[in-house]
């Protein structure tokens, strides 16, 4: 990172665009469609699933596995690990910037910031590290291919909606490279901005996403989620998605959210969360590749109805390290939060992290005014949009923390960049599904025990 103080400034843009043209011999944009599997891959990725569940609820497997056979996209979306060994056998520029580490579709929706406005964003930071620009991009392209085929789009348009990702991306990122560094830092996609060039099917699913988010406020959860008691508020049992637990390390949890978590905080957040007090607390199950990790809902009340939900989740090393090197972050915890507040245009003002012994956790509000497109209801061009909508988000976070001028030369005016991404993404997609396959056999065979999935919202 450039010293700000330092006599001597950045390299001039000329050069950095120089030197990103020059990339083109390290790395021709064709070559991003390249992917080959290993030989042993059915054995590799059981031992790749086993690896992942370490430290995972023991009781929970058989649901977090459930839910991962459940689609070839669902199997993508719990398989981070998998796809980053995978990522690292690819080529690269050389070029890093703060990765998201899981940008997956899905994990593009709709929040507030602190002044209460919807924008669009990357909403999910657990695997944040500073890693190639590329392995972002190939991870969200081949997303894209999953969830139109689980839509049932055709293969041209799945492949489309992986090329429109891509292109957005370098369009947007070739645009922040001729923007003041301060412009870059402080813009946004706010929800009429989203919605704004959007088809008429595309902004109705826009709409409908932004408006859903709208109502998931704390008192929305609240009627959700607890009951009130002639002791005040308590969270409802709803086994085994949402139970009360006496788990030594999720007690350890609390208790470092109780020891450190303030501190993570700035005092005006300090100050409002003075104003509350924990009424209760309760293990929930969230995600698919999150499904057996420690989660806390944590339920603060004042007065009547006036509650905040906080979500505790214990952090891990990112499934990136092995493969781009250690974080330079604190711990697994301030690696997330760091990673967030960097990428995202506008962080949740609850974000915080905290320690219990050897065990780290995030925290973060539970819900509140978040949602994201329903992508099994989209049509082949309402997915294309958003799929433009997600390579805008993520060029935006690329743009924040690497060199745009010199990754926007390199990638260029031209279009093969876009079209290897979305050879890339059939690829990978390709692999995907023969790799739920693997463990879908394995399911039948016995081999490993499944739970039915229940409903949760």
């Amino acid at each position: 990172m450039h010293d700000p103080f330092s006599p001597t400034p950045l390299p001039p843009r000329s050069e950095r665009r120089a030197q990103g043209r020059a990339l083109r011999a390290v790395l021709p944009r064709r070559a991003h469609a390249t992917f080959e599997a290993p030989g042993d891959r059915p054995e590799h990725v059981l031992q790749a699933l086993q690896a992942s569940a370490s430290g995972c609820m023991p009781h929970l497997l058989p649901l977090r596995y459930g839910r991962m056979v459940a689609s070839p996209f669902a199997f993508f979306r719990g398989t981070a690990a998998l796809m980053a060994a995978d990522l690292a056998t690819t080529p690269v520029t050389g070029e890093r910037v703060q990765t998201c580490g899981d940008a997956h579709c899905a994990n593009f929706g709709a929040f507030a910031t602190g002044e209460r406005n919807l924008v669009f964003d990357l909403n999910d930071f657990d695997e944040t590290l500073r890693a190639p620009w590329e392995w972002d991009v190939r991870r969200l392209s081949a997303s894209l291919v999953l969830a139109a085929r689980e839509a049932g789009h055709s293969a041209a348009d799945a492949q489309f909606a992986a090329r429109s990702a891509a292109r957005a991306y370098r369009l947007h990122l070739r645009a922040y490279a001729r923007q003041p560094h301060i412009d870059v830092w402080y813009d946004r996609i706010d929800a009429s901005e989203a919605l704004a060039d959007m088809a008429a099917d595309a902004r109705a699913h826009g709409q409908a996403m932004f408006a859903k988010a709208s109502t998931r406020t704390h008192l929305h959860t609240l009627k959700k989620l607890a009951v009130h008691t002639p002791a005040g508020w308590r969270l409802r049992d709803d086994p085994p998605l949402l139970v009360h637990t006496s788990d030594p390390q999720a007690e350890a949890m609390l208790e470092g959210v109780k020891a450190c978590y303030l501190d993570s905080v700035a005092p005006d957040r300090r100050m409002l969360l003075s104003r509350y007090h924990l009424a209760d607390w309760a293990l929930k199950v969230t995600g698919v590749g999150s499904c057996g990790r420690r989660v806390l809902v944590l339920l603060l009340a004042a007065d009547g109805d006036d509650v905040l939900f906080l979500q505790v989740k214990e952090a891990r090393p990112s499934v990136l390290e092995p493969h781009a090197g250690p974080t330079v972050a604190k711990n697994a915890a301030h690696r997330i939060v760091r990673g967030q507040q960097l990428m995202q245009a506008a962080s949740d003002p609850f974000l915080g992290w905290c320690s219990g012994g050897h065990h780290f956790a995030y925290v973060r509000q539970l819900r509140d005014l978040k949602g994201r497109f329903d992508l099994q209801a989209v049509s082949p061009r309402t997915l294309e949009e958003i799929a433009e909508l997600c390579g805008w988000a993520l060029a935006r976070a690329h743009a924040r923390t690497g060199d745009a001028v010199a990754l926007g030369a390199y990638l260029g005016g031209g279009e093969n960049f876009d079209e290897a991404t979305g050879d890339f993404g059939v690829a990978y997609a390709d692999q995907a599904e023969r790799d739920h396959a693997a463990l879908a056999r394995a399911v039948a065979r016995g081999d490993i025990e499944t739970e039915a999935d229940p409903d949760d919202d």
